[in-house]
């Protein structure tokens, strides 16, 4: 596949596409997170802890999204080891997700400068922490939110652009419980940063809808678990194809909400709810190292099975390649069908940055 010969999906094609002044009336607007991040197509890989490693990113970066290493399941010289790997699978741009949360976060930020990724997205914390350091050694940061209050904090803080998250979204979650539907417009009318739509996001419908709303791309997590280059155990990823509607659900709000798979280990946690068992007792069930136990090792028991709401509409495991472009096209068949022009939705990328452009 000649990546120089794919279109781009460009913002926001029903209200919300915004036109740089020197571009012709009778030419697509280029998209501006193609134009931020350098790539072909605005998908993004999720940086998901026990399934975001080097192999999954580059294959999505090659295939003309982002793709994202998560940091948040890796010790310092491991995420070193992914991003060196990373490199030399792909020369397309990729990133790193560093929960901010995690002890290691000091290490993992040096890691990164160190090793010269140009693109970082954090999570799970205050964006204040790390974005002015980053910006200053002149990466392109991005934050993950989930209400309009973290948004406007986020770019205030100097964020190039923001994740915003609806509760649909498997793993950690917002207290909000605002859905992707509410979140993504409300986001949009609060910032002036580009918007990227995550959360219940799988096939080419989704990524058409959540550009309606005002979103320049999406950010996909659950449907890149059940890819081949996923390092997601075997047996959790067929589990996840499993999966029917209703079949996960937000829980251990005390402690940091998080959406999990209905397992034995989720009926502990509803066991422990019934009998009335306070934020000790909960830490006490949740124990340690249950999501690498679920997600990585196979226990599909006694693991913890970090899944979105739309795992219930993925029923296979593909190449990360196939994924992407199935994305592409499912948009295109999505904007026909409401009478949409998919092909003048899709702008080619003109405007490179010096360092990314896509080589011939």
């Amino acid at each position: 596949m000649d990546i120089n010969k794919l279109p781009t999906i460009p913002a926001g094609p029903v209200g919300y596409l915004r036109r740089p002044a020197h571009t012709p009336v009778d030419q697509p607007a280029p998209n501006p997170l193609c134009t931020l991040f350098g790539i072909r197509y605005p998908i993004v890989q999720a940086g998901m802890i026990w399934c975001s490693g080097w192999r999954l990113a580059a294959a999505v970066s090659s295939a003309g999204g982002l793709g994202l290493i998560g940091a948040g399941s890796m010790y310092p010289e491991v995420l070193r080891e992914h991003i060196r790997k990373c490199k030399a699978a792909t020369d397309r741009p990729f990133g790193v997700n560093i929960p901010l949360l995690y002890a290691d976060l000091d290490k993992h930020v040096g890691i990164v400068l160190e090793e010269e990724v140009p693109i970082v997205f954090t999570s799970a914390g205050n964006p204040a922490l790390l974005t002015p350091r980053l910006k200053a050694a002149g990466r392109t940061v991005v934050h993950v939110v989930s209400s309009v209050k973290f948004a406007r904090k986020a770019q205030e803080a100097g964020v190039d652009a923001v994740v915003a998250e609806g509760f649909e979204a498997g793993g950690h979650n917002g207290r909000e419980e605002t859905t992707t539907l509410v979140l993504v417009p409300l986001v949009r009318d609060a910032v002036q940063v580009p918007v990227i739509a995550a959360g219940g996001i799988a096939d080419g419908r989704t990524v058409l809808a959540c550009m309606v709303l005002g979103a320049d791309g999406v950010q996909v997590g659950s449907r890149f678990v059940c890819s081949a280059e996923s390092s997601a155990h075997p047996a959790f990823k067929e589990a996840v194809t499993r999966v029917e509607e209703g079949g996960t659900m937000l829980t251990l709000k005390e402690l940091a909400p998080v959406r999990l798979m209905r397992n034995a280990f989720f009926q502990e946690v509803q066991a422990a709810y019934a009998r009335g068992a306070g934020v000790d007792e909960l830490k006490q069930v949740l124990g340690r190292a249950r999501a690498k136990r679920g997600m990585f090792e196979g226990d599909l028991d006694q693991g913890e099975l970090e899944i979105g709401q739309v795992s219930a509409a993925i029923r296979n495991v593909l190449p990360a390649e196939r994924i992407v472009q199935g994305l592409v096209d499912e948009f295109h068949t999505a904007a026909a069908r409401i009478g949409l022009n998919g092909r003048s939705l899709m702008a080619p990328w003109q405007h490179p940055g010096p360092d990314q452009r896509l080589p011939k």
